[in-house]
């Protein structure tokens, strides 16, 4: 690891924004330019954790951001830990963890700020998120369970047993439009006072990638509320750098949710349920899709081929490699 830009001696910020980058060069070109502190009213220093990126991200921070503090990791340690090495160099009052594919509007993060200091007894705070053609993503969900994750074995999806609790997990059915304690926030945007992440934190450097969030949300949330505030909202890509690592995001999401509901108490035997219908259920998605694909490449969409086969490549890498991993989880 090697850090560059340190400004030692220079007035403490207000919020230290945590950004974690693989590969994502434009995006995160993008998201430097949005956080501003002119624009943002607020006193900023932005640290950005670079996982060892092959497309030159690292680089265009230094050249072009020379205020930003840059981490320089010689290999992939993952989002839990590149996190936490921001978080030990951030100096700010609120440590702001917010992903690379984002845009903050104008005074988004003052506002936020604002509203933190209003809830001085929340422990994670996060805006309402919006993709980049304007429309609302999923902002919070539920803790995760067992039966959540049945209905995304396929044999059982179609049952539709399973299907009000996955609902009520993905906030479906759920208020967007009031600002309300959740139990689980969105990753992509996450404010947090840094004395309480000190005591509470840090982030579980035991999940690779997909679920971290998810256990940060739990633990802090036993102590503290952790509130959706819809009145900010910030534009959230999704899914950019994990496209590119299909294979690695799918099997490591799953292990994750697993690791989850081990770590919130769920009893031995529902997890080998989950366990073993995911393992057999895994063959049949990949056939699935590849009858998908082909049949969508005779019919010239090329565009929904190509997600079937994204699809297949994750489903194919979990077979081949992440099996015994998610057994051990």
């Amino acid at each position: 690891m090697s850090l560059s830009n340190e400004r030692p001696g220079a007035p403490a910020p207000e919020v230290s924004v945590c950004v974690v980058n693989w590969n994502c060069r434009d995006l995160l070109r993008q998201c430097l330019r949005s956080l501003d502190p002119a624009r943002q009213q607020t006193r900023l220093e932005i640290i950005v954790v670079d996982n060892a990126s092959t497309d030159g991200a690292a680089d265009m921070v230094a050249s072009e951001f020379p205020q930003v503090a840059l981490v320089r990791n010689a290999a992939n340690a993952g989002f839990a830990r590149a996190n936490n090495q921001a978080a030990a160099l951030a100096r700010g009052e609120y440590l702001f963890f917010l992903n690379n594919d984002t845009l903050v509007p104008p005074g988004a993060v003052r506002r936020l700020v604002d509203f933190a200091r209003t809830r001085p007894d929340a422990g994670l705070i996060g805006p309402r998120l919006r993709d980049g053609a304007g429309e609302f993503q999923t902002s919070f969900r539920l803790l995760p369970s067992v039966g959540v994750l049945l209905h995304r074995v396929s044999l059982l999806r179609w049952t539709g047993l399973f299907r009000r609790a996955y609902r009520r997990y993905r906030g479906r059915d759920g208020d967007f439009e009031t600002t309300r304690t959740v139990e689980a926030l969105m990753g992509a945007a996450l404010l947090v006072r840094r004395d309480i992440f000190a005591r509470y934190g840090p982030w579980d450097e035991s999940f690779a990638f997909g679920g971290e969030d998810v256990e940060l949300c739990h633990r802090i949330g036993r102590r503290h509320p952790v509130v959706y505030h819809p009145a900010v909202e910030i534009t959230h890509y999704g899914r950019t750098s994990s496209r590119q690592q299909i294979g690695y995001v799918h099997t490591n999401m799953l292990i994750g949710l697993v690791r989850c509901l081990r770590k919130n108490g769920t009893f031995r035997p529902a997890l080998w349920l989950y366990k073993s219908a995911a393992t057999l259920d895994a063959p049949l998605q990949w056939v699935a899709h590849a009858a998908q694909y082909a049949w969508r490449r005779a019919r010239g969409q090329r565009e929904r081929a190509e997600k079937c086969r994204v699809v297949m490549r994750g489903v194919g890498h979990f077979l081949r490699r992440g099996l015994p991993a998610f057994w051990r989880a």
